[in-house]
């Protein structure tokens, strides 16, 4: 690889990302600043399972808290996100390649399977 990543960071990123409810609060943070029972809204859940789950994604350096007035609105941070999406880009070549060899095997089969058809005669079939 040409950019040295953190695996540790990287581990605790994923980690944080293997929970769907964190993909969500996640996905809604994408949409903008929100409260943490903003967050909580769409989850049937209580405030301090929520805010949990948003202490792992801070911790994960996912998300931030700001400050306003008494309100603490959580944001995306997405920082970590890019480390991942460049460390998942060095494996693309490994991905396409595979694709490639199952697309061509399916074209393969695909071939066979029209090779082995009975040509018809009036309706009857003849080989």
């Amino acid at each position: 690889m040409t950019a040295t990543i953190d695996e540790d960071r990287l581990s605790e990123t994923f980690a944080a990302l293997a929970s769907s409810t964190r993909r969500a609060i996640l996905a809604r943070l994408a949409e903008g600043a929100a409260t943490v029972n903003e967050l909580a809204e769409p989850f049937e859940m209580t405030l301090p399972a929520i805010s949990k789950h948003i202490k792992v994604l801070e911790r994960a350096g996912l998300v931030t808290r700001g400050r306003q007035a008494q309100y603490r609105p959580c944001a995306l941070d997405a920082t970590r996100l890019h480390e991942i999406s460049t460390w998942a880009e060095h494996y693309r070549s490994v991905w396409e390649a595979r694709f490639d060899r199952m697309d061509s095997l399916l074209a393969q089969l695909q071939q066979q399977r029209n090779d082995r058809k009975p040509t018809t005669d009036k309706g009857r079939a003849t080989r």
